[in-house]
């Protein structure tokens, strides 16, 4: 398809200027105006348009958690997250599903999924979650969640005091699944890669890393973990390594400018000069940080240290929502109390900029993507500003980033094709979709916790906290 967008405002250096954009295919043909209208035209007057956001970490099947899981520290949380897991396909499906409505009606194109594949049907979970995103027409990258360690190795001496049975894959298993969802499911030229996703150091060895190091060198794949979440994985970096988890992961090149890092709180200044040297991307997920008590990333010292930081939503059973301008706003204001210098605060301007280009060099598209410039591909945002949550007309990009936008997407490029019009998504039907989720939920009835019996009074132990009575469920 071919569009002319008439009279959108777009940032420029010193302000903003009135431009038509032109899109052929799956590009911006050209930039400027009075262009000629081609193809179909669309009114973009009293509208900003931006790139396409992406969506840095998220798992998509905790959609289904939603609202569900306390507010515990990560280590007991992910306990809980264990045993209300969906295991059927139809809900990785729908879940991936909701995870894309909720990124694209909130200026993002583009979504990393860390995804929860179900023990014995890792292919076919991969292949739900990527047949959601084709239809509905988002720009996914998809990293199953692999590990090749018992869940009680995530925690500092758990392996040696917690009881536990091997892990029920083995590597080589492991590897060779990823090997065959590659050769199945990685569609670049649909819009659909698969990422190398072990789920971090605290329960995959290093065997699995260098597995996955080298199935991404061979097929250009991104990597993506988690890494020093919490206080407790920085102790047991300490224990298994007798140092630095950072240092570890470069010494067995993990890392590099295609590997992109949830979280990253729990660094300290050697670390962070390591992501520089490696070109590794930060993923801040400022949100679900605060909801689990984890910390607060040292973003600005990210930034001035010339690391590369995208923003992610997390998954919905650690934010209960994915809404990307709301990951942005808190991930930008909450570092205004970790430096009294406001020189060197994150302004709005520079918020899009990570959210946009910042987004696209961590899943190594920055020089396909993620800017209004010519000859890249057209994954764009248009935002009414006549919109009650923009109103009224002052700063465009500070309203939108420091204030709270209710439905002010009007529409939505992805590779060229509009999948949003009129604040409307043109690709699935989205009240049939909350219908069949809403038959699904209504016989909700309340979980029960187990594991979380198993590991808190360890979890309390070793953290130092005091003695506990009943765990918290909720």
């Amino acid at each position: 398809m071919t569009y002319t967008l008439r009279s959108a405002l777009i940032p420029v250096e010193d302000g903003y200027a009135t431009v038509d954009v032109q899109i052929e295919g799956d590009r911006i043909a050209a930039i400027g105006a009075g262009l000629p209208t081609v193809g179909t035209a669309i009114d973009a007057e009293n509208k900003l348009l931006l790139p396409g956001f992406v969506n840095g970490h998220a798992h998509s099947v905790q959609f289904w958690q939603r609202g569900l899981i306390p507010q515990l520290p990560l280590e007991l949380w992910l306990a809980d997250v264990m045993d209300t897991s969906p295991t059927a396909l139809e809900q990785t499906y729908l879940g991936a599903l909701g995870t894309a409505i909720g990124t694209l009606l909130s200026g993002g194109t583009c979504v990393m999924d860390h995804l929860y594949v179900i023990a014995g049907h890792e292919v076919e979970s991969v292949a739900a979650a990527a047949r959601a995103y084709k239809e509905i027409g988002i720009r996914a990258f998809i990293a199953p969640l692999i590990q090749d360690m018992p869940f009680v190795a995530g925690y500092p001496e758990g392996l040696k005091t917690l009881p536990h049975q091997p892990y029920q894959q083995s590597t080589a298993d492991i590897l060779a699944l990823m090997e065959t969802i590659v050769t199945e499911l990685h569609e670049p030229e649909a819009g659909i890669q698969i990422a190398v996703g072990p789920t971090g150091f605290h329960r995959c060895t290093d065997a699995l890393f260098e597995g996955c190091r080298d199935l991404s060198d061979r097929h250009n794949l991104c990597r993506h973990i988690h890494l020093l979440e919490t206080r407790s994985q920085k102790m047991l970096a300490q224990e298994r390594y007798g140092g630095s988890a950072v240092k570890h992961l470069q010494e067995i090149g993990f890392l590099d400018h295609r590997t992109s890092l949830a979280h990253s709180i729990w660094l300290d200044d050697a670390d962070i000069a390591i992501l520089a040297e490696t070109k590794s991307t930060v993923v801040h997920n400022a949100l679900s940080n605060l909801r689990l008590g984890s910390g607060i990333a040292p973003v600005l010292k990210y930034l001035a240290a010339g690391v590369n930081v995208a923003f992610g939503c997390d998954g919905a059973a650690s934010n209960d929502g994915q809404d990307l301008l709301e990951a942005i706003k808190i991930g930008s204001l909450l570092h205004n109390v970790t430096d009294p210098d406001y020189k060197h605060w994150i302004t709005p301007r520079k918020a899009v900029e990570m959210a946009a280009i910042g987004g696209f060099t961590g899943v190594n598209l920055a020089d396909q993507v993620g800017s209004l410039t010519v000859g890249k591909q057209a994954d764009l945002v248009l935002y009414d500003l006549k919109n009650l949550s923009l109103l009224p007309r002052t700063d465009p990009i500070k309203l939108l980033v420091l204030g709270r936008p209710n439905a002010a997407v009007d529409s939505v490029w992805v590779r060229g094709k509009r999948v949003i019009a009129d604040g409307t998504i043109q690709t699935v039907e989205v009240d049939r979709f909350s219908q069949t989720v809403f038959n699904y939920s209504k016989g909700y009835s309340k979980p029960q916790y187990k594991t979380i019996h198993q590991v808190e009074a360890h979890y309390r132990r070793v953290m130092g906290l005091t003695e506990c009575g009943d765990s918290v469920v909720d």
